[in-house]
């Protein structure tokens, strides 16, 4: 949580480099920024360089080590963790999938080191869950539209910066073993963890290894019911494998080579019971006796790939950093079984599909600094190459989503002025070339009975270009520690799920479908600031866009048709922190969005918009072997929509306020640390607000029952 860090804990975790720089105590930027005071508050995300957050113009977000360890306490569910840590983004629904987990309101680029996991061509939303949360330093989360990473980053940008290697010696080596059940109903429910990690420095070489696997129980809600299995976490198993190895030429030049291997699949031996948001019925899960073969395929990420080599040069030549960057990434995301991809006609009783993406790209990035007496400047500048192939075929053959090959080039410059300390003006622009390619192909004949199908389309294919400019200007006074006003403007360019319009063409030609990029213009206004231990920031925003993409209900073929209109978001955040003594600290958190097709002057519905959401945390630390934290999230009512027919559609069920508690505690001796951590502590019977805004069959799942994790780690 920013701004509710302690300046030591600051210093040493904000001391990650790993984007821009090795962690070489020899390194030229250990020299740079060898004293705490020097590191404290860094960030690296946000401009592809190392900056302060006290230079940024705009809404940050900093989930810092020791909070994502005090989080995973209770669950390595990232989705439930950025929920309760981040502002402004939408709560978790609960499920391996973030549909509805916007961020302000529209779609967050999430990535690890900077290399993109979202697949924007074919957006399904799975991306938050890309990597296990042991292998994370650090969360760094940029809010409002933003061009500097490419498309997919219309609602800002959520980085995982990965585990970096200790300076010293002798290596370091952790273990740990885990089990969760639940406190309603044990019967099923136990799981396991196992986690281990080993890092360390010899001579010039660096290197960090880590692995984790872990297998769920059931999931039982408050009533002790087995939770729906669409997106479902119960009797899941995951397994992620990464590797970091970097070696130092001399203290200018590094090479760092990382690969993370990451899958998490559910078959479960359940089937559901599905109920309707508009019968007020729940969706359960019930033990398959039927003695038929099992549908489907295991549903999750079911082998993702990625593979960076870095290259750095602190001094290319005066003043001037070179970091090059090359990356391949593979990945196949199964969905769940669904009888809506029918085809009685042609013998298909329903259907699975999966989100297939391939990626390569390279970058080149260069930072000049040049300092004139009290005028401090700073350039980045380079060229992003990227191709992306991405689609979305079923299981039994069938295309869906026709192959998207897109090919991306981009150019970008930003600048950054200090002056006199005090102020910072940011400005910077990118353009980018986007060519994109689709072979002739035939939309899917679905159907949801057998009178009510869509109509198969024959669309010739063809070749659509991009050309967009984005920009943006921030200016932040740092007038004092107790008041920093910032104003900002910032463009991002969005490829709306282009797989999406595609299947769904009503069409003949790929050219007459409203493909067209979306440029979001997002406008911010804040200040933050400190008053000895209390520390507060406080923003409005508003973000537009001329062509954003929503859904429409098509009763005749039972279809849910894309609608491209312009839309308008709108929002608030507040986030207080203050330490009450030296061990003891609490935070608050504030955030309210709303937003409107402006065309046809109607709410924005459940996928996009969240309902109100409010955080408070308390972090005790008693004694230094012992550790307790408390974590409190209340949802709001939103209530925007009329029934149609008598029922809700689409995404425009009513949310009404629910109120969670997490409780995590820690005791050290010498090596070792024992953990307790709960969920949903009294055992709140609830709905998530995804499961009360989606209609759609199945979704009504009800919020996890009070669950225990209880943990062992042991530090060598």
């Amino acid at each position: 949580m920013p701004f509710s860090l302690s300046k030591t804990a600051l210093a040493t975790h904000c001391a990650l480099l790993c984007l821009t720089l090795p962690s070489f105590a020899t390194h030229a930027a250990d020299k740079t920024y060898a004293t705490a005071q020097s590191m404290e508050r860094m960030i690296i995300t946000g401009s592809r360089s190392v900056e302060r957050i006290d230079e940024v113009p705009s809404s940050v977000t900093l989930i810092d080590n020791e909070s994502l360890k005090q989080d995973m306490l209770v669950s390595s569910e990232l989705q439930n963790i950025l929920a309760f840590r981040v502002p402004g983004m939408a709560p978790s629904s609960g499920t391996s999938s973030n549909s509805g987990q916007s961020l302000r309101g529209r779609q967050a680029l999430i990535m690890i080191d900077g290399v993109p996991q979202s697949t924007p061509l074919r957006n399904g939303q799975l991306g938050i869950r890309s990597i296990d949360a042991g292998a994370i330093e650090r969360i760094e989360v940029i809010k409002g539209a933003t061009s500097i990473y490419g498309n997919g980053a219309s609602g800002g940008i959520i980085n995982y910066i990965t585990k970096k290697a200790t300076n010293d010696d002798k290596a370091r080596l952790e273990l740990g073993a885990s089990s969760k059940f639940s406190a309603v109903k044990f019967e099923d429910t136990p799981g396991y963890r196992f986690d281990a990690s080993i890092d360390g420095t010899n001579d010039n070489f660096s290197y960090v290894l880590s692995g984790a696997i872990e297998e769920t129980g059931l999931q039982r809600d408050a009533e002790g019911d087995v939770i729906g299995l669409k997106y479902g976490l119960s009797e899941a198993k995951s397994k992620n494998l990464f590797t970091k190895l970097g070696y130092a030429f001399d203290e200018e030049k590094y090479l760092q080579l990382t690969y993370n291997y990451y899958e998490a699949q559910q078959e479960a031996d359940y089937v559901d019971v599905v109920g309707s948001v508009n019968t007020g019925v729940k969706t359960y899960a019930i033990k398959d006796t039927s003695g038929n073969p099992r549908l489907g395929a295991p549903q999750g990420p079911r082998g993702n790939h990625n593979l960076m080599l870095k290259y750095i040069d602190d001094e290319l030549f005066a003043n001037t950093q070179l970091t090059v960057d090359g990356y391949a990434q593979i990945i196949e995301n199964m969905f769940f079984y669904s009888t809506n991809l029918s085809n009685p006609s042609e013998g298909y009783a329903g259907g699975q599909s999966l989100i297939k993406s391939d990626k390569k790209g390279l970058r080149v990035n260069l930072n000049t600094q040049i300092d004139w007496d009290n005028v401090e400047v700073s350039f980045i500048y380079g060229l992003d190459a990227l191709n992306d192939v991405s689609s979305q075929p079923l299981d039994d053959g069938r295309i869906w989503v026709p192959e998207i090959d897109m090919t991306n080039l981009a150019a970008y410059l930003q600048a950054k002025i200090i002056i006199d300390n005090d102020w910072i003006v940011k400005a910077g622009v990118r353009q980018d070339r986007v060519d994109l390619t689709v072979d002739n192909y035939e939309t899917l004949k679905v159907c949801r009975d057998a009178n009510t199908c869509s109509v198969p389309m024959d669309v010739k294919g063809g070749d659509i270009d991009y050309d967009t400019t984005t920009f943006n200007l921030g200016v932040r006074y740092n007038m004092n520690e107790h008041f920093s006003p910032f104003v900002s403007f910032s463009q991002g360019a969005d490829i709306s799920d282009l797989g999406r319009l595609l299947r769904t063409a009503t069409v003949d030609d790929i050219s007459l479908i409203r493909t067209e990029a979306s440029v979001v213009d997002n406008y911010e206004v804040g200040f933050s600031g400190q008053f000895n231990d209390f520390t507060y920031e406080l923003a409005v925003y508003r973000s537009n866009s001329d062509l954003g993409t929503g859904n429409k209900y098509d009763e005749a073929t039972g279809v849910y048709m894309p609608v491209r209109a312009p839309q308008k978001i709108w929002g608030y955040e507040a986030q207080l922190s203050y330490q009450i003594q030296d061990h003891l600290r609490s935070n608050v958190t504030y955030s309210w969005i709303e937003g409107k097709d402006t065309e046809n002057d109607v709410y924005l519905d459940g996928k996009a918009i969240s309902a109100p959401k409010f955080t408070a945390g308390i972090d005790w630390q008693p004694f230094d072997a012992a550790n307790l934290g408390i974590n409190y999230l209340y949802v709001g009512d939103r209530d925007r929509f009329e029934p149609t027919n008598g029922n809700y559609v689409g995404s425009q069920g009513p949310v009404s306020s629910y109120n969670l508690v997490n409780l995590s505690s820690s005791y050290r001796i010498d090596n070792w640390q024992l953990s307790l951590g709960v969920e949903n502590l009294l055992n709140e019977d609830y709905y998530s607000a995804r499961s009360q805004a989606f209609t759609y069959k199945g979704y009504n799942t009800k919020g996890l029952g009070t669950t225990v994790n209880l943990g062992v780690k042991a530090s060598f």
